[in-house]
């Protein structure tokens, strides 16, 4: 699962018939790094599947893949990007050299 921000959503004229209704959001994924200094995310745009209501701003975590179809088993979608949750809080626990450290930040909107 990655972690991205919301920028947009995606109208379609056309979809695929399993697909029909879907609503589709725009997400930037986070790299480690971005997420630690708490910056802007810094990922290549995706459309995701989204069937939260995840909204622009929002933080959210995306499953790619084999794994993105898998809420629909037993039935087949053709489905790249799932939004899985949103994010009210990121927490990073790193283990340097000399002990914990802990980075945590509420999420903006």
């Amino acid at each position: 699962m990655r972690i991205a921000e919301v920028i947009g959503t995606v109208t379609l004229s056309r979809a695929h018939p399993l697909l029909a209704g879907a609503r589709w959001i725009i997400g930037v994924p986070f790299s480690l790094q971005a997420l630690r200094q708490s910056a802007v995310s810094d990922g290549e745009d995706l459309v995701i599947l989204d069937s939260l209501g995840a909204g622009n701003g929002n933080r959210i975590g995306f499953s790619e893949g084999v794994e993105a179809a898998m809420p629909f088993f037993p039935e087949r979608k053709p489905v790249d990007a799932y939004c899985a949750c949103i994010l009210d809080q990121i927490t990073i626990h790193d283990r340097p050299e000399g002990g914990d450290h802990e980075t945590s930040a509420p999420v903006r909107k």
